[in-house]
């Protein structure tokens, strides 16, 4: 198999296996029109297996969308065919939009407009609850 090199965009490293697909719908990345590779259970010394994400395009990725769901991930950012940024993610300490928040009786499913936020309040079992009811997500 032969994935190319990027000559501009994105490279997301080290992608717990089985993320990968999850990271591709949550950023959007099924509705850009260039070149996305998707790289799954690929051998890795450090974690056994990982996925990695090529977008060959330059784009405003959402970090706290890659830490949300992954924060072990790497981000570089690739110009000319060289890595000039490298980023570490972490956990977000809020989400904003990125989930809904399943409570129905929850102002934000009652009215239009309110955004979803969602605090972090366990950081070790990753646990986030919604700022207007309480409801973990």
């Amino acid at each position: 198999m032969k994935i190319d090199s990027i000559t501009n965009g994105i490279v997301l490293d080290h992608i717990t296996a089985g993320k990968g697909m999850q990271l591709y719908y949550d950023l959007g990345l099924d509705k850009l029109d260039c070149s996305v590779a998707l790289i799954q259970n690929v051998k890795s010394n450090k974690m056994g297996r990982k996925d990695i994400l090529k977008i060959d395009k330059e784009y405003d990725i959402n970090l706290d969308v890659i830490g949300y769901i992954d924060p072990d991930v790497s981000v570089s950012i690739i110009k000319d065919g060289t890595t000039i940024e490298k980023k570490k993610v972490a956990l977000p300490k809020k989400l904003y939009d990125i989930k809904k928040c399943k409570n129905p009786r929850c102002i934000t499913t009652t009215e239009q407009g309110i955004r979803q936020i969602f605090k972090l309040t366990d950081e070790v079992n990753r646990v986030y609850r919604c700022i207007y009811c309480e409801a973990d997500k």
